[in-house]
């Protein structure tokens, strides 16, 4: 059993708390990736999509878990498990340090989560308190104009890593 912190970072322009749309433990946001088989090192093709409020049950045993999923070369059926709790909004101080913060806990036993994909569903607000809500993050930034604050804000060079966590 290894555990996975997603790691996120980017720049944030007049921006703070870069978050999942219904927050860092939102159950219905959606986590795209790739995964590395632990067996034989096969990356999947297609990204994984895992969310809290999808479970199945484990194959063998009591219990659910976000996804099984068998290895299409090797067969070996692994799984994923979403651990919530220990994510926080990327704000703009962290953002400015070139530091990333960590959105969301993964406990997979037989594969390595690799290549976050940044999609929809996101939110974030501007320094002067605007909200901005459904951010889409696929294209890897988002400009937008805050008529509040009277400036531009604009979110680019998003960045995602995944740190062992014992």
């Amino acid at each position: 059993m290894v555990n996975y912190l997603l790691m996120i970072s980017g720049e944030l322009e007049n921006l703070t708390n870069l978050q999942p749309q219904g927050g860092v433990d939102d159950p219905n946001f959606s986590y795209f990736f790739k995964l590395k088989c632990g067996r034989c090192g096969e990356v999947s093709q297609k990204e994984t999509c895992v969310s809290l409020n999808d479970t199945v049950p484990l194959p063998a045993g009591r219990g659910t878990t976000h996804l099984v999923q068998k290895c299409k070369f090797c067969s070996r059926e692994s799984t994923v498990t979403m651990i919530p709790g220990r994510g926080k909004p990327l704000d703009n101080e962290t953002s400015e340090s070139g530091k990333f913060s960590p959105l969301m806990l993964f406990d997979c036993r037989g594969y390595e989560p690799i290549d976050f994909i940044f999609s929809t569903g996101w939110k974030v607000e501007s320094l002067e308190g605007t909200k901005f809500e459904n951010v889409d993050l696929s294209s890897g930034d988002f400009t937008e104009y805050d008529e509040k604050g009277e400036c531009p804000v604009m979110i680019s060079n998003l960045r995602a890593t995944f740190d062992v966590v014992k």
